[in-house]
């Protein structure tokens, strides 16, 4: 345990750091964009903590590296220099794109080389289970497989990527769930390759969010751009593929059938909001005539923003949902019970839905009609959001291919 915490310390530290380094050469050289119309934040930001972010993925797999717990994975090697060789494309291409804006077709065609490299070195989808039989493709099936799920889930992280700290957040309270869940596994079945290369990645994205948070929340000094958003989908992917492809629920022996493939809902529940807004976004565009990555304002953040919710509060709807769905899932695995996991699920649904639909500005503004609160005061959260809503007619910018 102590091994994980250290690569998280580190990863966090040098993120942290890092981030201080870019964020003053970015205003030294004035490389944060100008703001346009249809931009939801005030003033110029740079978008290039993603470069932050990278150093501290690199700081964590090198003090991984000294750890005698972490030794397998890096005596084998091929899939942490996949890992690595593919986190490098996607910060080249990331940087590339926040400064100069690349065509859509280009990052794809990088997304899809670092995915292709990430499959080519082992980090594959090889068996899925139905029922007590494993369903094994053939090597050409596992490899098309895994890369389309790798680049399926980076877009989706990176299409929420639309508000201060939401990205951040969400993979901290989704990869801190995960970690959790792969010791379970780890204590369970012994030293386990494959499911301590996913803690390692975890605990990873872990650390550098923690480190990049303070920097990217409201009201952001600096966003993780195309880079940090893609290097965060391509980590989590890696860890979801190394559990969910590479185990069999049976071998886990589980009295409870539900939670014998918590292997495989698990990692799809973690990314369950960013999977739906990609979802939703690609059927909206498609039907439109359009295509799946040109720009609009019609994403699940932005509908909360119409809604009255303050971009804090939106973030915080988004917290909410990822703990909730998380938890349930990990409760059923680790208590063998559905009780407890629905009472959590139905209460944490429920609580959803009261912050969801009671936006707080118009809670505040009924007060005020019936003269039951005065609060007047300049900066409020509401007013803020409200004002941002009306700036943003225009569809707004969005850090994924176009």
């Amino acid at each position: 345990m102590l091994s994980f915490l250290l690569v998280a310390a580190v990863a966090a530290l040098v993120t942290a750091a890092a981030s201080y380094g870019v964020l003053r050469i970015s205003r030294r050289f004035r490389l944060a964009p100008e703001v346009r119309a249809r931009d939801v934040h005030r003033t110029p930001t740079p978008r290039l903590g993603g470069i932050a972010m990278f150093a501290g993925i690199l700081a964590a797999f090198a003090i991984g590296s000294t750890q005698e717990r972490f030794a397998p994975l890096y005596d084998e090697g091929s899939k942490m220099w996949g890992l690595l060789g593919a986190c490098a494309i996607i910060a080249v291409i990331g940087v590339l794109d926040d400064v100069l804006d690349l065509d859509w077709m280009i990052k794809l065609a990088a997304q899809l080389a670092a995915a292709g490299l990430l499959a080519w070195n082992g980090v594959q989808i090889v068996s899925l289970p139905l029922g007590d039989t494993l369903i094994v493709a053939s090597p050409i099936g596992n490899f098309i497989i895994t890369v389309f799920l790798v680049t399926l889930v980076m877009n989706a992280v990176n299409f929420v990527d639309g508000l201060d700290g939401l990205v951040a957040g969400v993979a901290i309270i989704a990869n801190s769930v995960f970690f959790i869940y792969t010791l379970l596994l780890l204590a369970r079945m012994g030293q386990f390759e494959s499911v301590a290369f996913a803690a390692l990645i975890a605990v990873t994205i872990v650390g550098v969010c923690i480190g990049f948070l303070p920097y990217n929340w409201h009201r952001a000094r600096m966003f993780m751009g195309d880079t940090g958003a893609l290097l965060v989908g391509l980590l989590m992917a890696t860890s979801t593929i190394s559990v969910t492809g590479e185990i069999n629920p049976a071998a886990l022996d589980q009295k409870l059938v539900l939670a014998a493939y918590i292997p495989i809902i698990l990692p799809v529940a973690v990314l369950a909001l960013p999977l739906a807004d990609f979802s939703l976004a690609v059927f909206r565009r498609l039907r439109a005539g359009k295509s799946p990555f040109s720009a609009d304002r019609l994403h699940l953040h932005h509908r909360l923003l119409d809604m009255g919710h303050s971009p804090l509060q939106a973030v915080f709807i988004f917290y909410l949902g990822t703990a909730v769905l998380s938890v349930a899932l990990l409760l059923v695995f680790t208590l063998q019970s559905l009780m407890l996991p629905v009472i959590v699920l139905v209460l944490g649904g429920i609580a959803c839905a009261v912050v969801l639909l009671f936006p707080a500005g118009r809670v505040r503004a009924a007060f005020e009609q019936r003269r039951l609160l005065r609060w007047g005061g300049r900066g409020d959260p509401a007013d803020d959001s409200r004002e941002r809503t009306r700036q943003t007619a225009e569809p707004a910018d969005e850090r994924t291919p176009e």
